[in-house]
C-alpha cells in the first residue's frame, strides 16, 4: 500500500521479526510512506507495550533508520496510544513525532480484543458493551491529543455484533471525529481476526465518507509477513466508498496522496 502508517516492533513485547525487516517487506511492496507506532507506554497492561525507559531506543532507532533507508522510502515515526484515562503519559503526548494514533482497546481496564478476555462478552449486553465503546471513541477525539483514529471498530474482532444498528451506534463518535478534525484509519488486522473484515467495516465507512472525513492506511503489522497484506482490497473498499486520497503525516501536519 502507498502508505503504510500502522506497524509495530518487537519492542511491544508481542511482535516479531527486526525493524530492518519490516522496512525491506515495505518496499518490496512499493510504500512510499511506511511508519512505526509502537504501543506507547503506560502504567498499565505493561507486558504489551513499549516500556518508558525504552522511549529513546525506539525513537532513535527509527530515525537512524529514516536516515538509512532516505532515498528507497519515507519512514514515519509514531505511538499508538491507548485512551484509558488516567493512564496517558504526558511524555507520550508532548513527543517530537510524526504522528499520534488513538486507540481505544480497554472498557473499564477490560481488554476486550484480547482471547485471555473473552469470556466477558457473555456476562455482559452486547448492545451496551458497543455503546460503551464507542462512547469512548469519543471521548477519545474529543481529548484532542490525536491525529488518527486507530481500528475504529474494534471492538467487533471477535464477531461479538450488536443487536442495533451499527451506524447508530456509532454516529455520535464520528461526529466527534470530524469535529476533532482527524484521520480515520483503514486497518487491515480485521481480515487476520474472526471478523475477517477490515475496521472500519463498509458500512461505517460509508458514514465516514458522508461526513468528509480523510483516511489513512495502516496494516497493524506485528511480523515482517503481515506488512501491506490486503492492500488490495483496502484499496477496492476505499475506491467504492468515494475515497481517491489517502493521507500521511510529518511532524503532525498532514499531507494528502493519490492511491
Amino acid at each position: 500500500m502507498i502508505i503504510d502508517l500502522h506497524n509495530h516492533t518487537t519492542l511491544c513485547n508481542h511482535a516479531t521479526g527486526t525493524i530492518k525487516e519490516y522496512i525491506e517487506k515495505a518496499i518490496e511492496n512499493k510504500t512510499q510512506y511506511f511508519g512505526f507506532s509502537e504501543h506507547a507506554p503506560m502504567n498499565f497492561d505493561k507486558e504489551y507495550r513499549l516500556k518508558m525507559e525504552d522511549k529513546n531506543l525506539y525513537e532513535k532507532t527509527i530515525l537512524n533508520y529514516q536516515k538509512e533507508y532516505k532515498r528507497e522510502i519515507d519512514i514515519l515515526l509514531g505511538y499508538e496510544v491507548d485512551f484509558l484515562p488516567h493512564f496517558i503519559e504526558e511524555e507520550i503526548l508532548k513527543a517530537d513525532v510524526d504522528y499520534l494514533i488513538g486507540s481505544v482497546h480497554f472498557l473499564n481496564r477490560w481488554g476486550f480484543d484480547n482471547p485471555e478476555f473473552i469470556g466477558e462478552y457473555q456476562n455482559r449486553d452486547i448492545d451496551t458493551i458497543w455503546e460503551e465503546y464507542f462512547n469512548q471513541i469519543a471521548e477519545m477525539a474529543k481529548s484532542g491529543y490525536f491525529d488518527i483514529v486507530g481500528h475504529l471498530d474494534l471492538i467487533k474482532v471477535f464477531k461479538f455484533l450488536p443487536k442495533k444498528d451499527i451506524r447508530e451506534i456509532a454516529k455520535n463518535a464520528i461526529r466527534e471525529i470530524k469535529k476533532a478534525n482527524m484521520v480515520v484509519e483503514l486497518n487491515t488486522a480485521g481480515y487476520r481476526k474472526p471478523i475477517k473484515e477490515p475496521y472500519p467495516s463498509k458500512k461505517l465507512l460509508e458514514l465516514i465518507a458522508e461526513y468528509d472525513i480523510p483516511i489513512t492506511f495502516g496494516s497493524d503489522a506485528h511480523s515482517p509477513n503481515q506488512v501491506g497484506l490486503y492492500k488490495n482490497e483496502i484499496y477496492q473498499l476505499a475506491k467504492e466508498c468515494g475515497y481517491s486520497k489517502v493521507t500521511t503525516f510529518k511532524k503532525r501536519d498532514r499531507e494528502e496522496v493519490e492511491f
